[in-house]
Parts: structure tokens; sequence; C-alpha cells
């Protein structure tokens, strides 16, 4: 997405308004678009007849009624994802039929409304790029999860994100963009003809899932990728930015008191990227402990400071589970 420097950073409604509502339900989407954002970010996965869906992962017990539904009790499992045992239900053991049966819920119910749980189901990619195209001019943060595992099952996410884009006309729109916390399936998708901006998501720790597929214990980490010739080296890849998060933006002392930001957008804007963090939430317990206030850990606590602390880096878009919150914030710079 290019949009002016006067609307930057961009606001990205992380999941919808995942704050608000179950994250990628209908609503959340809608309401985000209400609320006025830049883009969208859906997560991406596939069921086992590759159709892609919007979940925050594969394993769903925690974002639908799954673990509820006797029908599909003999499908919890354990697996190996990226590394991590898991214990529960994947898309890729139901075919879209059956997952369209489940009800989405809030993932975080401790700190948010349940208000909303089992109103609306599961959506496809294909559901909310109708949407967008509905609503006109709101762009979209794709996240692609998981692909080499994916891509280990016979399920190739470049393969079937490429061919929903293009028969979406999507393959040319200036108002994709595709991250994904593994290098190799962004370049797949460039090769296959998909015109986005490409976003490389960054941890501070371990290394990319496909690195390690290809090289085990020699895998290259995050750590080498932020680096002035790890940077250098992702802008020389084709890659058109990174996204991290927001700790790596943060500069704390012993106590973990935030006292400014790091040099990171600065030297990342210096090798040719563009910088995106992640996740911009207000609930206290999410904020640095001295932007924290009492009530406890779901109440907000001193969000705009910390908001606009991120903003005043010069990166160049957000995610948010409170959009409006963030855009707010921009206006208050």
């Amino acid at each position: 997405m290019k949009l002016p420097a006067a609307t930057r950073p961009i606001v990205i409604a992380h999941r919808g308004a995942s704050g608000y509502r179950p994250e990628h339900s209908r609503a959340a989407y809608d309401l985000a678009i209400d609320l006025g954002v830049d883009a969208v970010e859906p997560d991406i996965v596939a069921t086992a007849d590759g159709v892609l869906v919007l979940r925050h992962e594969n394993e769903i017990s925690g974002t639908t009624d799954v673990a509820h539904r006797p029908e599909f009790a003999g499908r919890r499992t354990t697996k190996v994802i990226d590394g991590q045992k898991l214990t529960g239900w994947f898309t890729e053991d139901f075919t879209w039929l059956e997952l369209k049966s489940l009800r989405v819920r809030e993932r975080l119910p401790k700190l948010r409304s349940r208000s909303f749980d089992g109103e609306e189901g599961i959506l496809r990619l294909g559901d909310l790029i109708d949407l967008l195209d509905e609503r006109g001019g709101v762009g979209m943060v794709a996240e692609i999860k998981h692909a080499a595992y994916f891509e280990s099952i016979g399920l190739p996410l470049d393969e079937l994100v490429a061919a929903e884009l293009s028969s979406a006309g999507w393959e040319n729109d200036p108002r994709v963009t595709v991250e994904c916390f593994e290098t190799r399936v962004l370049g797949q998708l460039r090769d296959r003809g998909i015109a986005a901006q490409y976003v490389f998501l960054l941890e501070a720790a371990g290394a990319p899932a496909d690195e390690v597929a290809a090289h085990g214990r020699a895998a290259k980490p995050y750590s080498a990728y932020l680096t002035d010739a790890g940077l250098a080296g992702i802008a020389a890849s084709g890659i058109d930015g990174i996204s991290v998060d927001k700790r790596l933006l943060l500069a704390a002392d012993a106590s973990g008191q935030v006292t400014g930001t790091t040099d990171l957008v600065e030297r990342a804007h210096a090798a040719g990227l563009l910088v995106f963090c992640w996740t911009l939430r207000a609930e206290n317990i999410f904020l640095p402990k001295n932007l924290r206030r009492g009530g406890g850990p779901r109440e907000f606590g001193e969000w705009r400071d910390e908001f606009q602390l991120i903003m005043r880096s010069g990166l160049d878009g957000v995610f948010a589970d409170q959009p409006d919150l963030a855009i707010e914030a921009r206006a208050g710079l």
C-alpha cells in the first residue's frame, strides 16, 4: 500500500477490529472499515480441501466452538507445528463444508467481551476480498501462516493464495501487501506474478520455519536479519519491508520502564525498507509497566503515550486491535 506521507503511519486493523469483536469475524472487519482504517490484516491457513480460511492459527480451539462440538471430538490430535507441540483441532483436518458449521468466539475472554460469541461463522479469504470490494478503498495486509508446514502436507499456500488473488482480480491490486515469518513463500508468490508489496515478519528470538526446515540447527536466526548487514540483505532479496514486535522498537531500562525508542526504524529505512510493527493494544496487560494504570489487566492504560511514542519513530505502519485509538493517536501527533 502506498499512501501519502500525511497519512503515515498507516493504521492496519489487526485481524479486523479485534479489540471489540471476535478476531477475523465479518463483524470485526466491518467495524474496522467503519472506524476508518487504511487496511485490514487477515491471517491465512488452509483446509483439507485447499480452501483458504481466516484464522490466527491452524489450531482453532481458542477461536471457535469446535471443542464443544461432539461430532468433531475425534479430530482432536497433537501435532508439531514450526517446532511447537500443540494439541487441539486443526483446519487442515477439516473440509470447508465442515469448518463453515463452526461459530467464532473471543480469543481473549478474560480481557474482552464475549457478548458476540457464536454469532458468526469462519470467513474464507474470498469472503474478505468480496467485502473489501463492496466497501471500497481499504487495503489488505495478508499474513500467510506456517507456509513450510502446509507445503510439507501437500497444501502449498503460495499456489493457493496466488490462485485466490488472481481469480478475484487482485493479482496486481495496489491495495495488497503480503507478509510472512518465512521469506521463501514470499518469493514463490512473487514468482507466480502476484504484484504485491512484500513484508518479512521478524522476531527477536528464534529462526524462520523455512530456514529451520532447510538447514536445521544451522538456520539463520531472526536476530541476524536485524543487523545492518541483515537488513541490507533483506532489501537486496526484493522484499519491500519488515514488520516487527513493538518491543524491538521500544527502549526500556532494567525494570521494564520504557524510556524511548531504538534506532531500528532509522537503520531499516537506511537500507531501503519499510517498517511496520505489531501490535498496538490499549489494555494494561499489553502496555509497558510505567504506562499501566489502576483497574486491572483488562482496563485501558496510557495507550496514547505508547502509541505516539512508537509513531514518532517514523515507522510506516502499525497494527492495532483498537484501530480507532491508533487513528486518534496519529491525528494527535
